[in-house]
């Protein structure tokens, strides 16, 4: 994950609101109903957007998944056949936008950030990938609209399908809730794998403080920055659904979605204290570094320090001058070496009581 999964696609300057910015790698649509009552559930794959004309029942709750942005002509008729405003289908395809609800006469369009694990990275690293979900709730029904091709909505299906719960039971804002719910969810096995990799770097930090850990400070940092960026307004978002005066949720729905708006603030929490946690282990790894440059220099300045007094001596005695007593003398050559090595001993030992080498214990 990176920040350029922020930088939204502008339209041109000058050009009309509701222009559609559709990038060139973005994937076709591909657009799947599901209908649904207390007592009945069906799937069907949409081949035209024209079929989605007859494909709504009074007596059944319906959930219209899109995947891909990739055609204007078919993201044009959609806005047609739902009566979308231009600026709510400039919302959901100019991605990203920041999460939001937003409500448009008889629709609310809500928008939340979805993150998940993404593949390796070029390092073996586990990377993040985030991606954008509208949903567009109405009385009688509920259209999502995905970025990219992927079934990250399945546990939303299956839970539909067996039928567990309140969920065939309510309308489209329940159906809207359980699925922001479980974007957010999906928020936790994303921490928990930063937190732990924060944990095996807290080792390394100290024992082994290399450049390629300081990289690996600064990849999680980043992350937890995206990730803060996409959590703060997605709590905001939900925080307005909850206390807004929406008439497409109802009250019951708005005390879930309290729950859901605890589980933004746990999240946005954890995120800012592992982001907390990245800086103090860079603050440590830095002191690391000093300290470890310290105990080269002390080592090397002490070394120094006792080789001035031994350079000394030898300069002394070795001078080219013609009269110099000591030179004759029987012993001389073995008191110098006596008094280099009371010299060095000395010189330890004053080092060891001042604590400066072998760290005496007090």
């Amino acid at each position: 994950m990176n920040a350029k999964q922020f930088f939204k696609k502008h339209t041109k300057v000058g050009a009309r609101p509701g222009t559609l910015v559709i990038p060139k790698e973005a994937p076709p649509p591909r657009i799947s109903s599901i209908h649904y009552s207390g007592t009945t559930h069906r799937t069907a794959t949409v081949d035209t957007v024209d079929e989605l004309t007859e494909a709504f029942n009074d007596q059944e709750m319906t959930w219209v998944d899109i995947q891909g942005f990739g055609d204007r002509t078919i993201m044009r008729k959609l806005g047609t056949i739902f009566n979308l405003h231009p600026l709510l289908l400039e919302d959901i395809v100019n991605v990203p936008q920041r999460p939001k609800s937003e409500p448009y006469d008889d629709q609310l369009l809500v928008i939340v950030r979805m993150v998940r694990m993404g593949e390796d990275d070029d390092r073996g690293e586990p990377t993040v990938d985030m991606e954008q979900v509208s949903m567009v709730i109405a009385k009688d029904y509920l259209i999502t609209f995905q970025e990219k091709y992927g079934d990250i909505l399945d546990p939303v299906r299956k839970r539909l399908v067996a039928n567990k719960g309140l969920i065939r039971k309510r309308g489209a804002d329940y159906l809207a809730y359980v699925i922001a719910d479980t974007i957010i969810d999906a928020y936790y096995p994303v921490l928990e794998v930063v937190g732990d990799r924060l944990e095996a770097l807290e080792s390394s930090v100290i024992d082994n403080p290399s450049p390629a850990v300081l990289g690996e400070l600064n990849r999680l940092k980043n992350q937890l920055i995206n990730l803060r960026r996409a959590i703060w307004p997605q709590r905001e978002a939900i925080n307005e659904l909850v206390r807004g005066d929406h008439k497409l949720i109802s009250e019951e729905v708005g005390v879930y979605l309290r729950d859901t708006y605890d589980h933004c603030i746990q999240t946005s929490e954890v995120a800012e204290m592992y982001r907390e946690m990245v800086t103090g282990l860079m603050n440590t790894y830095l002191s690391s570094v000093a300290n470890r440059t310290n105990e080269v220099m002390k080592v090397l300045t002490i070394m120094a320090s006792i080789f001035i007094p031994l350079t000394f001596m030898a300069g002394i005695y070795g001078m080219n001058f013609e009269h110099m007593p000591e030179l004759k003398y029987q012993y001389s050559y073995a008191i110098l070496w006596i008094a280099m090595l009371v010299v060095t001993v000395g010189m330890l030992l004053f080092f060891w009581r001042k604590g400066w080498i072998f760290e005496r214990r007090r």
